[in-house]
């Protein structure tokens, strides 16, 4: 039986303890900025384009003069855990991106201010309501929608070449898998990455975890369709592919641009890190595999349907603890204003104003994942959710997996797991 990392307290009880810590040590509500404050942002990853970056600096200190905005950008690896210390100290940034499903690890701690008083600002029912629920606790809006996205497979013509791209779950599977060669992964599926392992789940009939009439968690990885979706994977990551069996799904652009992988699934605005210069910041391979790129929806398990996928995307917040809480708002309204979201929809990011989806390219990438969105699931709606990405149980799961263990017996202790972690 899996042993849990981090005891008995989980990260929901350890954030509402901090959150109750921190007294009367909350943010202000009132500023014009003419203190010249500082308002620090904090966005996960590389998704959020430049463009973007440089409006919301430049916008938000011609409104506010006086007042700077900084852009922190941090990982997506650990993201739960720095979270949870950073919001409950007295340095704690103003404004953060959190992962759709990780919102309620924090809406439901206190440890994001309301924001009820600025919703029609942010767009009111414009929004895209899944997000808002997933940003909304016992009836308070706490976090706004970001952007939504999801993955979709990319592959380049002069590698796959004449092979068909595959219209079903069987086929994709079987084709990567002829694909594979000692240099190059039919695949590219490195052992953490659950992102890309619960489609498989699901159309085999699994599911994460359901909650019954009780309220008590069951989870559902080792049951005949969890099974059978794992040892999908399995087949997939000993005989596809030949990414780390312990690596994560961090900077997926870098096996594709050097031609080490046939199949790439990928959310679908990596397309731009792809198709980056190889001179830029972040090199890309646009005049070499991403000079014929295209991509498609994964296959479902029927032929002309898509298969379900993680919905992806983030939700964003103002920290209880800024210094200044108003000011924050102030950023964030402008992240969330029609200038800043049309600029992450030309983007090919699913904006989080449901008017604004005009302005997504019309191109395959775009299309495809479109047809991927229209399928999404969603991880179980529990604050103790977080606590199940924080301890990574379900990665830890797959590694062992990818290592060529037991399904059976991995997904009997991966369910154990998780039903401890939620039912507390």
């Amino acid at each position: 039986m899996k042993i849990l990392r981090t005891g008995a307290v989980g990260l929901a009880a350890a954030l509402v303890l901090a959150a109750c810590s921190g007294g009367g040590d909350s943010g202000t509500d009132a500023s014009d900025g003419a203190d010249g404050a500082e308002i620090r942002v904090w966005l996960v990853g590389t998704d959020t384009p430049d463009a973007a970056r440089d409006y919301l600096t430049t916008t938000f200190e011609e409104e506010n003069p006086g007042s700077t905005l900084t852009i922190e950008e941090q990982s997506w690896t650990g993201l739960v855990d720095k979270l949870t210390t950073a919001l409950s100290s007295s340095d704690s940034p103003d404004v953060v991106e959190v992962g759709n499903t990780q919102a309620a690890t924090f809406t439901s701690a206190g440890f994001f201010a309301p924001l009820d008083d600025i919703a029609d600002d942010l767009g009111g029912d414009d929004l895209l309501p899944g997000f808002v629920k997933a940003g909304t606790w016992e009836d308070t809006f706490y976090a706004a929608p970001y952007y939504a996205g999801s993955r979709i497979v990319f592959y380049s013509d002069q590698v796959l070449g004449g092979t068909p791209v595959p219209t079903t779950l069987d086929e994709y599977v079987a084709t990567a898998k002829s694909l594979r060669t000692a240099d190059r992964s039919g695949l590219w599926f490195p052992g953490q990455d659950w992102y890309n392992a619960l489609p498989f789940v699901w159309e085999n009939g699994g599911f994460i975890a359901e909650a019954g009439d009780d309220g008590e968690w069951e989870a559902g990885f080792s049951t005949d369709g969890g099974i059978t979706g794992l040892e999908q994977v399995q087949d997939l990551m000993t005989n596809a592919s030949n990414a780390p069996k312990d690596g994560d799904e961090a900077e997926l652009q870098v096996p594709f641009c050097a031609g080490q992988t046939t199949f790439l699934s990928a959310p679908n605005w990596i397309r731009w890190s792809i198709q980056a210069p190889a001179d830029a910041e972040t090199p890309g391979c646009a005049d070499t595999f991403g000079a014929d790129l295209h991509a498609f929806p994964l296959p479902g398990a029927t032929a002309g349907e898509t298969a379900k996928v993680f919905a992806g995307g983030s939700n964003v917040a103002v920290a209880t603890k800024s210094q200044d809480v108003d000011l924050a708002k102030k950023a964030l309204t402008i992240m969330l204003s029609e200038e800043y979201q049309t600029i992450l929809a030309e983007n090919s990011m699913i904006p989080a104003r449901i008017s604004l989806a005009s302005a997504l390219p019309d191109d395959e990438f775009t299309q495809a994942s479109a047809a991927a969105a229209a399928n999404a699931e969603l991880t179980p709606a529990t604050p103790r959710w977080g606590d199940v990405e924080a301890q990574k149980v379900i990665q830890d799961a797959l590694v062992r997996i990818a290592q060529g263990g037991d399904v059976t017996t991995i997904a009997q202790e991966l369910d154990a797991s998780i039903e401890q972690i939620l039912n507390g």
